[in-house]
């Protein structure tokens, strides 16, 4: 495995990091930055709340980094101490690693992040890809996780094929395109022009990873022994909510289903939507 080169060119990763860093001052409260080593690379960690408190780690999704839980923190740190982890291969401050995804490593590179924070044990959110990495971790590691919560997940039913040809037709028409495939994301909720700025900067310069995220077998799925809550929108455009909740019900002990009317597959406001089940 090698590192890649993620973006289309110099000017557009520094102004992917100058937006990053930038966000980083909307923070919600105060925190610290850290490298954790992992046998994949360097990862970028921004952490906050009480040192003391049980610990939560964030996983944002693909084309995304940590900056996407900036507005969420003070909520998420009224009981935890928070953990934001950039995964490697995205558009954020961790190694530019793109290891195979129906390998273990992604299991193994969080696996390293926890060893790294020297925790035993942690709650897992996770948002789309991110998602699917707390998954492929929960699934050979359960007892270090105490609580997972599965914001539209991959590797669970596969996507809509819909989904990818759209999203390839709006692309062709330049940033217009791509400004309207960026709404239809968030479903019926608008977008604010300062996030639909973000995203557009990084859709247009970043190099996305191409390919299907695997399925996890029934086997691996019913290891699932911790309280789960699935969260997902009912205008989600790349995967079915319901249908994502019906396979689980049939293999995990303990699942809660949070349907969003209106949302899409990327949400605002997304601590709101855990609250009950994190006690926040």
């Amino acid at each position: 495995m090698t590192n890649v080169s993620l973006y289309k060119s110099a000017a557009g990763e520094q102004a992917v990091m100058a937006s990053y860093d930038a966000a980083l001052q909307n923070w919600a409260v105060p925190f610290t930055t850290h490298e954790i080593p992992t046998r994949y690379g360097s990862t970028f960690v921004i952490a906050c709340g009480d040192e003391t408190a049980p610990p939560l780690i964030l996983l944002h999704g693909a084309g995304g980094n940590s900056t996407i839980w900036a507005g969420d923190a003070a909520l998420f740190c009224r009981r935890f101490r928070v953990y934001a982890a950039d995964l490697i291969g995205e558009a954020g401050k961790s190694a530019a690693a793109r290891p195979e995804w129906d390998s273990p490593a992604f299991g193994e590179w969080l696996e390293d992040v926890l060893n790294g924070l020297q925790l035993e044990q942690a709650a897992l959110v996770g948002v789309s890809q991110g998602a699917w990495t707390a998954l492929k971790f929960a699934v050979t590691a359960p007892q270090r996780v105490t609580r997972l919560v599965l914001i539209a997940p991959g590797g669970i039913i596969p996507d809509r094929l819909s989904f990818a040809l759209k999203a390839v037709v709006l692309m062709l028409f330049g940033q217009r395109g791509t400004r309207r495939l960026v709404q239809e994301l968030f479903g019926d909720v608008q977008v604010p022009e300062d996030v639909a700025a973000i995203i557009v900067q990084i859709t247009t310069t970043f190099k996305p990873r191409m390919g299907v995220l695997p399925i996890f077998n029934d086997t691996e799925l019913r290891r699932l022994t911790m309280p789960i809550l699935l969260v997902g929108g009912t205008k989600d455009m790349m995967r079915d909510v319901d249908k994502i909740a019906a396979r689980l019900n049939q293999l995990v002990p303990e699942l809660t289903v949070k349907r969003v009317p209106g949302a899409g597959h990327a949400m605002l406001g997304t601590a709101a939507h855990l609250a009950d089940f994190l006690k926040l």
